[in-house]
């Protein structure tokens, strides 16, 4: 108002509402959120949220936008730090349709789907490859954990899921029949060889090169984002990949064949005995995320071995064999949750809030509402450590 209150006085009415919208759209205030300190709390302490703050952490993690009238009505009556109304205010804003916001923005930072065209397949390879299609690939990815939030699906699901959502651009790339029109509707997979995230063309393509499919790539993909345990970085001068061309008779090199040689080398080996299994697994699937089972004229060999000595050959054998252990799984999914939802990476000391969250989802088989309302209602989402100053 000051600015508004000075503007007209030389300028006219006109000039002084936009001097005030100005000052607005340059307000600190405006561009982010600020969550206030109590007045006298020592630096370094922690402190609780109050109602407000809470009400639009909690409409932002969920819904990317602000809060509604309800929600600001329980904040401002100091009702919403009770933790029944607190869960009542989560299981009526997941409903929504804001909550989409949800798994597109917190799935797409996960998953890495910002990277799906980065490297685009090679057109005169693969010439039905279109961005529509890879819109759509994006699409089915968000739909499937969008379900699973929406009917209170087990966070595993997201591995063996015998369904997905898909239309008829998608379901011809798949091969799947039946299935007419631009709308996305659930559809049963007929055979065993895609299973929940494995077989979604949109984690294969992103996981490839532009020509040829890439068994580092997807091992890695998984350990990192899916089991939250990456590789060490390679050593220094690790020798290039081997060319795809001749073998004996100049037959052209498999994927397998050319990692063979790549890994002979002693400095490679050892990262490699994790990851090439994993990835050697979803091989059968093309750097579009068709399935194949021939490259270069020559059959595939998805064999391997998992670290713990299971074999695994398709993308169904390594869904089950990472559900062996699924406690891991569920932690690092929660772990990115968390992380997504107060908006910094997690430290160490943050450990002892996942296991808690976690363990109290085990005997309802880890629903996705349950960690989220884990989420909610944990000391990490509701509390802030005061600033420090230094001199």
């Amino acid at each position: 108002m000051k600015f508004y209150d000075e503007a007209p006085a030389k300028d006219g009415f006109e000039v002084g509402v936009r001097t005030g919208l100005q000052a607005i759209l340059a307000s600190p205030e405006f561009i982010f959120h600020f969550e206030r300190e109590p007045q006298g709390i020592e630096p370094g302490k922690m402190y609780r949220l109050s109602d407000l703050d809470l009400a639009t952490r909690l409409s932002f993690f969920l819904w990317a936008s602000g809060p509604d009238d309800e929600l600001l009505k329980v904040a401002r009556d100091k009702k919403l730090s009770n933790p029944v109304e607190l869960e009542k205010q989560v299981r009526r804003m997941l409903p929504n349709p804001k909550a989409e916001a949800l798994s597109n923005r917190f799935l797409h930072q996960w998953l890495r789907l910002q990277d799906v065209g980065k490297v685009w397949p090679e057109s005169y390879q693969f010439p039905d490859f279109s961005e529509q299609l890879a819109t759509d690939l994006v699409h089915e990815t968000h739909l499937l954990f969008d379900h699973m939030i929406q009917e209170n699906k087990g966070v595993l699901d997201l591995f063996n899921a015998n369904y997905t959502y898909i239309n008829e651009r998608v379901a011809q790339h798949y091969g799947i029949k039946g299935v007419y029109g631009d709308e996305f509707r659930k559809v049963e997979y007929p055979n065993t060889q895609r299973r929940g995230i494995f077989g979604h063309a949109s984690i294969l393509q992103l996981t490839s090169m532009s020509d040829r499919t890439s068994p580092v790539l997807r091992g890695k993909w998984v350990m990192e984002v899916m089991m939250g345990t990456p590789p060490p970085p390679p050593p220094p001068n690790v020798p290039p990949f081997a060319a795809s061309g001749d073998a004996s008779g100049g037959r052209r090199l498999t994927t397998r064949e050319r990692m063979e040689i790549h890994r002979a080398s002693p400095v490679c080996k050892s990262c490699y005995r994790f990851m090439d299994p994993i990835g050697l697994a979803l091989d059968n699937f093309d750097p579009t995320g068709k399935y194949r089972i021939r490259e270069n004229m020559s059959p595939l060999d998805p064999r391997g071995e998992f670290f713990d000595g299971t074999p695994v050959t398709n993308a169904t054998e390594l869904a089950a064999v990472l559900l062996k252990r699924p406690i891991p799984l569920v932690r690092n999914f929660t772990d990115r949750l968390l992380s997504y939802a107060i908006g910094r990476p997690l430290e160490y000391f943050d450990q002892p809030t996942i296991r808690v969250i976690t363990e109290a989802a085990e005997p309802n088989g880890y629903k996705v509402t349950d960690l989220i309302l884990g989420v909610v209602k944990s000391d990490a989402f509701q509390m802030r450590q005061a600033q420090t100053t230094t001199n």
